[in-house]
């Protein structure tokens, strides 16, 4: 269903007639699950937004270069990645801030953001993930929140799956430790 779909997408995308429709089609298809994934990185609703945006101009900028080696989806999520990464680390340069700085950060973000409507135990999960590398970051968003298969996540990432499965569990136990360390 959804191969069909992005395929029709993608022939109407080749064709300077319907090209700007087949983007509104893509934007409007996949804009509410690639901002939450954006969000799950970044945390931030703003951030989310302005990353998002550029997520898409991305796309709209290269889709002549799409090879079609793999899902529409697949490559959006791409961009959305690597673009949740260049963000961070711009912010981690911008306020001097090494790796394991990033979480205080981020956190403190998202307890100041006006649309987070969380209570104290979505802020403690956040805080958990946050103490992820960001790769296993990454990896347990994709996973755990979007339920992404490993197959795309390896696409996406560029990593085999024997290693994002390797992540995961590792994310997994790191989370589980974090949330059971003062019970």
């Amino acid at each position: 269903m959804q191969q069909n779909r992005e395929d029709e997408i993608l022939r109407r995308l080749k064709s300077p007639d319907t090209q700007r429709s087949a983007f509104t089609q893509l934007v409007n298809l996949y804009s509410e699950k690639l901002y939450w994934h954006i969000r799950k990185l970044v945390l931030n609703h703003d951030d989310a937004n302005d990353i998002l945006q550029n997520t898409f101009l991305k796309a709209w900028l290269n889709i002549e270069s799409f090879r079609g080696d793999s899902l529409l989806s697949t490559w959006l999520y791409k961009i959305a990645v690597n673009e949740c990464i260049t963000f961070l680390n711009k912010q981690r340069t911008q306020n001097n801030m090494s790796l394991d700085d990033t979480d205080v950060f981020l956190l403190e973000r998202i307890k100041g953001d006006t649309f987070f409507d969380g209570d104290a135990a979505q802020i403690k999960l956040q805080e958990a993930i946050l103490t992820l590398p960001e790769k296993q970051r990454i990896v347990f968003v994709m996973k755990y929140f979007d339920d992404m298969k490993y197959e795309d996540m390896s696409q996406i990432l560029e990593t085999s799956v024997g290693a994002l499965k390797a992540s995961y569990h590792h994310a997994v136990k790191k989370v589980e430790e974090f949330l059971t360390k003062d019970v």
